[in-house]
């Protein structure tokens, strides 16, 4: 029963704006209180704007990093999230950020994907996945956006039928060293 629950919930915070939020309300509060919002352009681009809010402001006024940063990782994750589907565990391998200038204005993360994410997924089985995060400040249309940062970032996706079968045959070793292990003692 858990794992139908958990499938479903996997599904709708995929589909629908409002069950996003209240999800990600429950397991990703920093990102809920950031105030994050996502967007898909097209089937490859992915947008995530981050207000200029108290929330995520250092003592200099300008947004701190530590926000930038840990909602790269969010908008990315979100993306990739959609892609996959809820049939896969996904989890950051690896993030390299690089700070190019201060933002003092809502932050835009377009998020592209370096390799082809359905045809991964086709194959089936495990992968990492590279993504591309230019990160702008927004300025108004009249003004255009400064780049304020770039990512790159590594995302292990395993699907979860691999991962479920994996942890039953370790549950089963275990259960077999515990039998041989009781079965010499009583000797």
């Amino acid at each position: 029963m858990g794992e139908r629950a958990e499938a479903f919930i996997s599904r709708l915070s995929t589909r629908n704006w409002f069950w996003q939020k209240v999800c990600s309300l429950i397991w990703l509060p920093f990102a809920f209180r950031s105030g994050i919002t996502m967007r898909r352009v097209d089937s490859n681009r992915f947008t995530a704007l981050l207000p200029f809010s108290r929330a995520n402001r250092n003592w200099y006024n300008a947004m701190a990093g530590a926000a930038l940063l840990g909602n790269s990782e969010v908008a990315a994750g979100l993306f990739l999230f959609g892609k996959v589907g809820s049939d896969y565990f996904v989890v950051c391998k690896k993030m390299e950020y690089r700070f190019l200038r201060p933002c003092v204005g809502p932050a835009l993360y377009d998020i592209t994907a370096e390799q082809d994410i359905e045809e991964l997924v086709k194959v089936g089985g495990e992968f990492n996945i590279n993504l591309a995060i230019n990160i702008h400040q927004q300025m108004g249309k009249k003004r255009g956006d400064k780049r304020v940062g770039r990512c790159q970032i590594v995302f292990h996706c395993t699907p979860k039928s691999m991962a479920k079968a994996r942890a039953l045959r370790k549950s089963q070793k275990v259960m077999a060293l515990d039998n041989a292990t009781t079965n010499s003692t009583d000797e």
